[in-house]
């Protein structure tokens, strides 16, 4: 095992001498990089548009009509996310597996992302579609703004296991931080576009921005679909039945339990992102129930929260090349901390403000450093089957975190506001946690010890 992370890293520092790191321009203007990070703009528009902004305030605006059903929204988009990631967990392994196998990536990246953009095209149709009839006491239509929410985000989430194992396929190592650093800002580039539709809610009518956010995800999605190309790969000698792959994510789970490091970085950002997807999920109808952001001053607020991550993103990118992506992991839990604490105890809206822009700047940095620190502890051969992993890992997660928060605003909610709360400071000990267990993943690359 020693032996093959001794090669890996020979392999990348031969690649670093002979091919020097370009600038970041000359990156960004590659076509390969420039068709991957547009993929990043465009699924972040999906991101930030349905998942953080206007799918939890639609249901806050069909459902809460008072503190306590305010929780009871909470907890709806909580749990309906939290299923969603139910299902990527019991499918994402074979993802990993199928990369290994074929090698492709955008064959797989491209149906995915088709069906999540028809999926929110059904949501904003469900959504439009009035009707009287009710099942269990909720109105038909919601019903199918909820199912189609779960299909669009359990295959946008899929999407990204293909689009993230790109990045090795893009530069040498010392080129990937600056990589994925440029990804991740031009995807928060992505945000700032993506709420153009702001307008268009009209009175609170935030369906009204479900089929236009699709039609952007569609258009930006264009260039990795026509202008990105996978490199030749060699035919598959040996053909496998797909049940198969939960055997061989089996023993790759068992096997990575010899590389040390990886194994418990695996570990560490399950609680990482078990803190920063509900924090996703729930943040927009918590500023708005909890502290008492209208609409537009939570719109602003998110502006500013994602112009702190794309500094995030960019800063971290060279602060990781430089100290490495380890330390900045570390360095980026501690502020995911602060950000977290500061929002659940927040007495006034400023300290909201700031908590808010800490949070972005640790949420850019954390897909930064992290999707680094996999590439560097993970060997060459392997890696699109650890990815699958940490993909489970952090799918989990999304389960975990989201049904937490979820089942405490629905047993607290006659607390009110008190709910929201104790289900966010749930979050604090979900990093601490992580950066506990993450301080003990070892210096060397693919420890077998």
């Amino acid at each position: 095992m020693r032996r093959k992370g001794v090669t890996l890293v020979a392999k990348l520092e031969s690649a670093s001498n002979q091919v020097q790191a370009r600038k970041v321009w000359t990156l960004l203007f590659s076509l390969p990089i420039f068709a991957w990070a547009m993929y990043d703009f465009a699924n972040t528009i999906f991101s930030s548009n349905i998942v953080t902004v206007f799918y939890p305030f639609y249901l806050k605006e069909t459902l809460g009509k008072s503190e306590e059903l305010n929780q009871i929204a909470s907890t709806f988009i909580t749990y309906s996310n939290a299923i969603s990631s139910f299902f990527l967990v019991l499918l994402s392994p074979l993802f990993g597996v199928w990369i290994d196998r074929t090698g492709k990536k955008k064959a797989y990246l491209v149906p995915f992302t088709l069906i999540a953009i028809v999926a929110t095209l059904l949501m904003g149709t469900s959504a439009l579609w009035h009707i009287d009839q009710q099942w269990m006491g909720l109105n038909t239509s919601l019903l199918g703004v909820i199912f189609f929410f779960m299909v669009a985000k359990f295959f946008y989430n899929s999407s990204l296991i293909f689009y993230d194992s790109m990045i090795s396929d893009l530069g040498n190592a010392r080129e990937i931080p600056i990589i994925s650093g440029v990804g991740v800002a031009v995807g928060y580039v992505g945000t700032l576009i993506g709420l153009v539709v702001f307008p268009l809610i009209n009175g609170n009518h935030f369906e009204n921005t479900f089929i236009p956010s699709a039609l952007m995800f569609l258009i930006f999605s264009l260039p990795i679909m026509f202008f990105y190309k996978e490199k030749p790969q060699k035919p598959v000698s040996e053909k496998k039945s797909l049940l198969s792959g939960y055997r061989e994510i089996w023993d790759t789970f068992k096997e990575a339990r010899k590389f040390r490091a990886a194994f418990l970085f695996m570990i560490a950002y399950f609680f990482f992102n078990d803190a920063i997807a509900t924090a996703i999920a729930v943040m927009a109808i918590y500023a708005n129930t909890v502290m008492g952001f209208t609409t537009g001053q939570f719109i602003l607020l998110y502006l500013v929260s994602t112009v702190s991550s794309i500094i995030g993103s960019f800063l971290f990118g060279y602060v990781t090349r430089s100290i490495g992506p380890q330390r900045a992991v570390t360095i980026v839990a501690f502020i995911l901390i602060i950000a977290i604490s500061l929002a659940a105890f927040a007495t006034s809206q400023s300290i909201f403000w700031v908590a808010g822009s800490l949070y972005g700047v640790s949420m850019g940095a954390m897909w930064v450093t992290s999707r680094t620190l996999i590439v560097e502890l993970t060997p060459e051969e392997k890696r699109g089957q650890f990815f699958g992993l940490f993909a489970f890992s952090g799918k989990v997660s999304s389960i975990v975190g989201p049904a937490l928060y979820g089942s405490i605003t629905w047993a607290l909610a006659s607390s009110g506001n008190l709910a929201s709360r104790v289900a966010l400071g749930s979050l604090l000990v979900l990093v601490v946690i992580g950066l506990l267990v993450h301080m003990r993943v070892p210096q060397k690359l693919h420890s077998s010890s």
